[in-house]
């Protein structure tokens, strides 16, 4: 089941800007061990998906995952060899608006070699650079 909101207020969306620092999200809060982002950035549902399946598989059952991001934002795109005009373009994909200092994914229940490479994994399917965290 992919992730993707319920239901939104508004179909279309601002592009807005990505700037500072995350005031929230910015701590580890459910697990041991965590994926931090190091600089802003969007991830898409199939990005968080990848990266999901890629710790899970190298866990084989043990230990517990949080994610900690969630995308709600609509990404809208015209097709190619549109003309210019006729309103915003269809939907694309949701994202997860990411700013630096925000915990992606969390981890409790494995000891710390296997959370590291269980990360490291993940981190290479994730679009912006990011560390991995512990307590």
């Amino acid at each position: 089941m992919p992730l993707i909101p319920k239901r939104v207020k508004h179909r279309h969306m601002h592009g807005g800007r990505t700037r500072g620092r995350a005031l929230t999200g910015n701590r580890l809060s459910f697990g041991e061990y965590g994926l931090l982002a190091l600089e802003p950035g969007y991830f898409n549902e199939r990005q968080l998906e990848a990266a999901r399946v890629a710790i899970t598989h190298h866990l084989k059952g043990k230990g517990k995952l949080w994610i900690r991001v969630f995308p709600d934002r609509p990404i809208t795109g015209k097709p190619a060899e549109t003309r210019m005009g006729k309103g915003k373009g269809d939907l694309k994909c949701w994202t997860a608006r990411i700013l630096p200092g925000r915990v992606i994914v969390e981890l409790t229940g494995v000891d710390l070699e296997l959370a590291r490479s269980a990360l490291k994994l993940a981190a290479g399917k994730l679009p912006l650079p990011t560390r991995v965290i512990s307590r």
